[in-house]
């Protein structure tokens, strides 16, 4: 893949839906929410979260606090039992290697040791891990969900049979550092508008002459035609 596909792509997308703007987050509220959105729509997870941040006034309360009854409060999210445990799991390990429940010291860390350090939580993968970074930290990380996992190979930025894991490696070796928020954002963002994992709205996307995928199309329906 060349630089200029890369570049001609954030700029396409940043021309269809702007250049998005980084927002202050609590690290440890984006620790919790990352955690309630794993396998569940972002309405389901968020409706989670606020009953469980007016269920308990403090994340300490949530450590004083039963696995059944945070399940209890952030049963609309789903999977309320294995989140349960993972929340209280995590700020577990927060309160044991910082001595309050808090992740501003990760801060003094690089993005490597800041990683590493995630994902050694119960609970914390890759994603979840990138997510904090970003977001929390303004950390040189891409996470990648499946938007980002499918628009980026449909477009050709990474190899098509690449994995999950080969994808966050290279987009993150090949993005400028001050673009990770806006081509994830934005990638996320063509992914559920235009380039849908069924029936994708090819002859809507403004990335059609750049896109594998498309060229792909084309020369199959090139062959029926003949």
């Amino acid at each position: 893949m060349s630089d200029d596909l890369l570049l001609k792509v954030m700029e396409i997308l940043e021309r269809a839906y702007g250049v998005p703007e980084a927002r202050s987050v609590d690290p440890v509220d984006l620790l919790v929410m990352t955690i309630l959105s794993q396998n569940t729509s972002d309405m389901n997870s968020g409706r989670a979260f606020e009953q469980l941040k007016s269920r308990f006034r403090s994340y300490d309360e949530i450590l004083d606090a039963s696995e059944d009854e945070i399940a209890d409060a952030i049963r609309p999210g789903g999977l309320a039992d294995i989140k349960a445990a993972r929340i209280k799991g995590a700020l577990e390990r927060l309160r044991e290697d910082f001595g309050s429940v808090d992740l501003s010291p990760l801060q003094r860390m690089s993005p490597e040791e800041v990683r590493s350090y995630l994902t050694s939580i119960p609970g914390i993968g890759p994603k979840t891990a990138s997510v904090l970074m970003l977001f929390g930290f303004k950390m040189p990380a891409m996470p990648v969900d499946t938007h980002v996992y499918r628009v980026s190979r449909r477009i050709g930025l990474v190899p098509e049979n690449a994995s999950i894991e080969e994808v966050q490696r290279i987009l993150e070796e090949i993005t400028p550092r001050e673009k990770y928020l806006s081509l994830h954002i934005n990638l996320i963002r063509h992914g559920r508008l235009v380039c849908r994992a069924r029936n994708p709205l090819c002859e809507r996307c403004e990335l059609a002459g750049l896109c594998r995928y498309m060229q792909a199309q084309r020369k199959q329906s090139q062959r029926e035609q003949s």
